[in-house]
């Protein structure tokens, strides 16, 4: 019978021409398909007329056309007394398959034109290899610090009682990192890179809105060191929820994501990059949200909806880099992280993080709790309230701060009072419309949230409205 409508392995063509053999191009470099000549793109059979050895001059004309050369099924069909003709092409074993010296890989009901890139990762996963086992252009053995290859060494060392290597040199040579005259693999320069580079850089922010940046920082150093500092970056600027007592502070406290599935999101972003890719990974942490962008689209063989059914099969894009952060424990076994990422914010009570295809790469949008703060927190921030006020020429307000820290530490305020707090510490001489950019609410609901935090007696203004500033106590 005949399909309803085009789809990943469908095509419909009233002619035969070189879309044809483009499509079938596509299938081989995909899953495989058919190509339907003599129906519309709609799917209404219009029908061809062929002679004896039509079907044949079209099957040497795709043969002559495409390399390596695809020599597809033929069959003449008759439907609602109409001819038509199916080829069909498997998935073709080495890829990718080119017509005309261009490559195209079906994705959706459509050809994509493969990149360059595409092409060359392309062929590496065929032949079980991957970017990061090449040569470092340029780059040899001096340009990586044996001090971080030791280090690898020795944590190896510790979870392996068979590990044997004598030296880095062996150490560097069995596993491939280093290459014939002193020239180290890709995955070589990116793990143990002597100086900072900008092949690795990861862009990082803590926004107060979606406009208004209070932190930013730079990453580019090698990618074993990155995961600890990314994880340092985002750390301090998220929120954590602590219970404190009149008595003492309990060593309890919740932060406002799970940190071990955070910590997956970061292990997938650095050993599965495309490191060929021009762009920067990204990660922008705002108040209730952490995005995480990623360049590289996700391997040939899964989706976003097979990642969120957890119906696939890992295929590291850096298989040497995956290899190594294996061995060392940053991953347990290949593909069960995202797996355990989405298990952790749910039993965390949060909801499962969300999957985007944008600008040739992979976002993932992490939400976090939205818990409110206990004012008695505020006691953290009392001393550089006290440096500030002492800069301002004044100490008012945090005499009694020790005596009455703790009596209404079950009063609570809300996420928006709490950001006007903080914000008033980092900044006593800040404006209602300044407040009003950061927290993303109206002046006027800013001006009842300060009335409220002054009957609380957590803050007080000092001096004019112009000239003055804010000075947070502890009460």
């Amino acid at each position: 019978m005949l399909p309803n409508k085009e789809s990943i392995s469908v095509e419909f063509k009233t002619s035969f021409n070189e879309d044809v053999i483009e499509t079938l191009v596509a299938f081989s470099n995909a899953k495989g398909g058919t190509v339907f000549v003599g129906v519309s793109d709609t799917g209404k059979v219009q029908g061809l007329t062929v002679g004896k050895e039509t079907v044949q001059n079209w099957i040497n004309e795709i043969r002559n056309k495409t390399n390596p050369q695809l020599l597809p099924d033929a069959e003449e069909l008759i439907v609602e007394n109409k001819t038509i003709i199916s080829f069909f092409v498997q998935e073709y074993p080495i890829k990718p398959v080119a017509t005309r010296g261009k490559y195209f890989k079906r994705t959706g009901n459509s050809n994509h034109l493969l990149s360059a890139t595409e092409v060359a990762n392309m062929h590496l996963q065929t032949v079980n290899s991957s970017w990061d086992y090449y040569p470092r252009p340029h780059k040899t053995i001096n340009d990586i610090s044996f001090e971080k290859v030791e280090k690898v060494m020795n944590i190896i060392k510790r979870r392996d009682e068979n590990f044997q290597f004598e030296n880095t040199h062996e150490f560097l040579a069995k596993n491939e990192l280093l290459l014939e005259n002193d020239k180290i693999s890709n995955g070589c320069f990116l793990m143990f890179s002597k100086d900072e580079n900008l092949y690795t850089t990861i862009q990082m922010g803590h926004f107060a809105s979606e406009i208004v940046i209070k932190d930013d920082v730079v990453n580019s150093d090698d990618i074993l060191t990155q995961i600890e500092e990314v994880m340092q970056f985002i750390k301090k600027h998220i929120n954590k929820e602590l219970i404190i007592t009149d008595t003492q502070v309990e060593n309890i406290q919740r932060w406002q994501y799970p940190l071990d599935a955070l910590r997956e999101i970061v292990l997938n972003m650095i050993i599965h990059r495309d490191y060929t890719a021009s762009s920067n990974s990204i990660i922008k942490i705002f108040p209730d949200h952490i995005l995480f962008f990623n360049p590289g689209a996700l391997p040939d063989s899964i989706t976003i909806e097979q990642l969120k059914a957890n119906q696939y099969i890992s295929a590291p894009r850096n298989r040497q880099i995956a290899k190594m952060a294996k061995e060392t424990g940053l991953i347990e076994r290949y593909g069960t992280g995202i797996r355990r990422m989405r298990s952790m914010f749910i039993d965390y009570g949060l909801e499962e993080p969300k999957y985007e295809m944008i600008s040739g790469g992979l976002a993932v949008t992490a939400f976090g709790l939205k818990f409110e703060i206990e004012s008695s927190d505020l006691v953290n921030m009392k001393k550089e309230n006290q440096l500030i006020n002492k800069e301002k020429g004044t100490e008012k307000g945090t005499e009694k701060g020790t005596e009455k820290g703790t009596e209404k530490g079950t009063e609570k305020i809300t996420k928006n009072q709490q950001l006007i707090i903080e914000n008033m510490l980092q900044e006593p001489s800040i404006t209602i419309e300044e407040l009003t950019l950061i927290v993303g609410i109206t002046a006027s609901k800013i001006k009842e949230n300060i009335s409220k935090l002054k009957a609380k007696g957590l803050i007080e203004r000092v001096g004019a409205d112009r000239g003055g500033y804010w000075c947070v106590q502890n009460k």
